[in-house]
């Protein structure tokens, strides 16, 4: 069995008067991600984790943010056609772990709705999906509210 691990980061800015989306949802917040897509940074970070692992490059090779066809696209599009990408190459997911580091909202309440629509994508099941939420403490971009990162770990085997 060939297994294949990937990782993936991505940052946004936040900005007032647009949505927050993290992982598919949208978290009622006065700042949301500032972005091309609709600026999802966790399934982003998932995207360039899986691409990795698939030596496959990373999200702006395929999903570049000078298209006109993905503004304000749903990262759940891109997520899926990632998902494509891996299978064309015989790959399957078989766990992904992602942190998601933010000073607010506090979303630890929505993190179990995060992973069943990140486990329907993916095609697995909800346990082989990890979503955690931290915070830097008030140090930082993030720390100070103006923006959000988040990181990705993809394991990817073929048979």
């Amino acid at each position: 069995m060939n297994i294949r691990v990937g990782f993936g980061y991505d940052v946004h800015r936040l900005q007032a008067g647009r949505p927050l989306v993290i992982g598919g949802l949208i978290i009622p917040h006065e700042k949301g991600g500032l972005g091309h897509s609709d600026a999802d940074v966790l399934i982003h970070a998932i995207i360039d984790a899986l691409l990795g692992a698939a030596g496959l490059r990373d999200i702006g090779v395929y999903f570049p943010d000078n298209d006109q066809a993905l503004k304000d696209i749903d990262s759940k599009v891109l997520l899926s056609r990632t998902i494509e990408l891996i299978k064309k190459e015989g790959y399957f997911v078989g766990n992904v772990d992602a942190t998601i580091c933010l000073e607010r909202p506090k979303i630890a309440s929505v993190i179990p709705e995060m992973r069943k629509i990140l486990s329907g994508l993916l095609g697995v099941e909800e346990r082989q999906v990890s979503v955690k939420a931290t915070t830097s403490e008030g140090m930082g971009f993030v720390g100070t509210g103006q923006g959000i990162t988040a990181y990705a770990v993809a394991l990817l085997s073929k048979e």
